[in-house]
Formats: C-alpha cells, sequence, structure tokens
C-alpha cells in the first residue's frame, strides 16, 4: 500500500496502527470537519467488565464545519484524572504496565490547548514504544478525491463501524489480555491495550494482522 489518509485520534485501534505500518506514506486528516463520536476524541480500553469508552471533552465549535485543527479541548469534568485512573485500574496487572506508565502519565498532567496536538504527541511516543517509523505528513486541505494509489481510511477506522466490512484486508490476530478467560479476545481495542498487555512483541502483533 503506497499512501494511506487517517484522521487524527486519540490512542488509536490497534487497526489504525496496523494500516500506518503498513503503508510507505501516511496523511493525517487535519481539516476534516469535526464529528462527534469518532476516535478522534474516544478510546476503547479493556476493563473488568468489558469495553470502556473514554472520551475528551472538547469546547464547542463556533459552527458546526470546523476543522478538526481547530477543535480545543476543554477542561471539563477533570477528564484527565478520570482518564488515567482508568487506565491504570484497566491494566496496572498487565505485563507491561509499569514499564510505560511513566511515559503516558505526564499526558494526563499537562495541558494541551489543541485535540490535534495532543493526539499527535501520543501517536509519537505510541510509535516510538513499539519501533514504528512511519513517514507521516499533515494534510494542509480537504480532498474529497484521492490519489489513485491513497487508501482512504478516513472515516472507515471508526467506533460504530465494524472493520471487518470497512476493511476486510485487516485480520486482527489474537494476543494476550489480561482480563480474557472472563471476556473472551477483545478486537481492536486502543493500541495501548496491545502495548500494555505483549510490550516489545506489539509490532509482531501488527505486521501479522495485515
Amino acid at each position: 500500500m503506497r499512501s494511506v489518509y487517517l484522521t487524527s485520534a486519540y490512542l488509536a485501534p490497534v487497526h489504525y496502527y496496523a494500516k500506518m505500518l503498513s503503508a510507505d506514506k501516511v496523511y493525517i486528516e487535519q481539516y476534516d470537519h469535526y464529528l462527534k463520536q469518532t476516535y478522534r476524541n474516544r478510546c476503547t480500553i479493556a476493563g473488568p467488565n468489558g469495553e470502556l469508552a473514554l472520551t475528551i471533552p472538547i469546547v464547542k465549535p463556533d459552527n458546526v464545519k470546523c476543522p478538526t485543527r481547530d477543535i480545543q479541548i476543554s477542561d471539563h469534568g477533570n477528564w484527565r484524572h478520570l482518564h488515567w485512573n482508568a487506565i491504570e485500574s484497566a491494566y496496572n496487572h498487565t505485563p507491561f504496565f509499569e514499564y510505560y506508565k511513566d511515559d503516558f502519565r505526564p499526558f494526563y498532567e499537562r495541558k494541551f490547548r489543541f485535540l490535534v496536538d495532543f493526539n499527535e504527541n501520543l501517536r509519537q511516543l505510541v510509535c516510538s514504544l513499539i519501533d514504528m517509523q512511519p513517514l507521516v505528513e499533515y494534510t494542509t486541505n480537504y480532498q474529497v478525491i484521492l490519489p489513485e494509489d491513497a487508501y482512504d481510511l478516513r472515516e472507515s477506522i471508526h467506533p460504530k463501524k465494524d472493520f471487518q466490512a470497512t476493511d476486510p484486508s485487516y485480520h486482527p490476530l489474537p494476543y494476550y489480555q489480561v482480563f480474557q478467560e472472563r471476556l473472551g479476545f477483545l478486537p481492536n481495542l486502543s493500541i495501548v491495550d496491545l502495548l500494555f498487555n505483549m510490550g516489545p512483541e506489539s509490532l509482531l502483533v501488527l505486521k501479522k494482522s495485515i
């Protein structure tokens, strides 16, 4: 796959990183109209009772066609504290949480103004921990029609869409999950689920999921 277009995403799902790994070049969209209830400000982790969605509150934009790059993070509801507590509670007993937690905790102590900056700094951290070096560019305008060799996943990787229907080339490889005996394997959770459970083997799981 020569290039893939992806939205900005908060601790994106495994699918997102698998496609990033398989592409020669990655374009992260900055000029799409911001949409609610997407991975732009939401991630899904595995809690003891099943999947748990964590959503970053945003400052309500002045108009419905606000580009994602202009979306600001709200301080409403002490969300940083709640998200970190949820992540710590969910993954405290995984094999690699102790190893990686000090890399992630500062993101829940520092305030970022813009959602895309928060997401992008987290993405760069995740890629470095997994030992991925994707060639990433940020869009400078919104293209409805992309080049023929581009794979458009901007609205396909979505929490309310079946990844098996939107992208049949992605086959999530099952891996160890701390609550697997109780819940069964939960595919396509946030990349932190893979990282905290599998550590350095995360890269191999991503490669085998393509």
